[in-house]
């Protein structure tokens, strides 16, 4: 059996899985609120016997979260807790820009994919709006956008008459009101983004592209993308658990 997760700027996510590459719980909570309170609940929930747990694995954009997890794990099993750049991914991918520099959710994501026959682009709708670009066993880098989430609420915070709305597909341009007006900004605005952004990527690499969208606003957009898209909100896990077959 295997802890996996990822923890993002938002949110960690944890998952029991079997040895048959098969989550059989998880668990969801604040990354930036954990606390060995909420350690102890939310493991409580996954793990009946730490001995059974056989590799520990976490991709983390929030040092300081994957920090408390690390210690926390240790203190209660005896046992490493890895994290994904703690390994060496060459076997699986090579990384053709800074690797200090790219996030390992991004690499995790382009592992869960990567092949030696296949071009793609996967688009992360997160706390930012990340594209990344691998050309088949290559990770070339990519693009960050402003989230979708984080700008909505700035927007509100700093304009005094725009309220906080919840972002929803429209079908007209034009809004009526301040709400659908925003709304029409935001939706139509990051539907143009994204397949502007593709395109340049295609334009700029002389390539064509499986182009993978994931992440929470993935649902609202995938049908007002020009571009063919392959949902796959499961991506990340399968990364993880394609890296943990690194840990002996």
């Amino acid at each position: 059996m295997y802890i996996l997760g990822d923890i993002g700027n938002s949110e960690t996510k944890v998952y029991l899985v079997n040895s048959k590459n098969k989550i059989v719980k998880n668990t969801t909570f604040l990354s930036k609120k954990i606390n060995n309170n909420i350690l102890n609940n939310k493991f409580k929930s996954l793990i009946k016997d730490y001995k059974k747990i056989d590799k520990f694995l976490f991709c983390s954009v929030v040092p300081k979260s994957f920090n408390l997890i690390k210690k926390f794990i240790f203190k209660k099993s005896k046992k490493k807790c890895f994290e994904v750049k703690d390994l060496k991914l060459k076997s699986l991918i090579n990384v053709k820009v800074n690797y200090n520099q790219v996030g390992s959710d991004r690499l995790t994501n382009a592992i869960s994919l990567v092949n030696n026959k296949d071009n793609f682009i996967i688009l992360d709708f997160g706390t930012a709006t990340t594209f990344d670009v691998v050309i088949k066993k290559d990770y070339k880098g990519g693009v960050i956008a402003p989230g979708i989430k984080i700008s909505l609420n700035t927007l509100s915070d700093k304009a005094t008459l725009i309220p906080k709305i919840n972002l929803k597909k429209i079908k007209n341009i034009i809004g009526i009101d301040t709400t659908s007006a925003v709304r029409s900004g935001f939706f139509w605005g990051y539907a143009g983004l994204i397949d502007n952004i593709v395109n340049l990527i295609k334009k700029e690499s002389g390539k064509s592209f499986k182009l993978v969208i994931t992440g929470g606003f993935s649902d609202l957009f995938k049908s007002s993308i020009k571009n063919k898209i392959i949902q796959n909100k499961d991506i990340t896990i399968k990364g993880l658990i394609k890296i943990s077959k690194l840990i002996n």
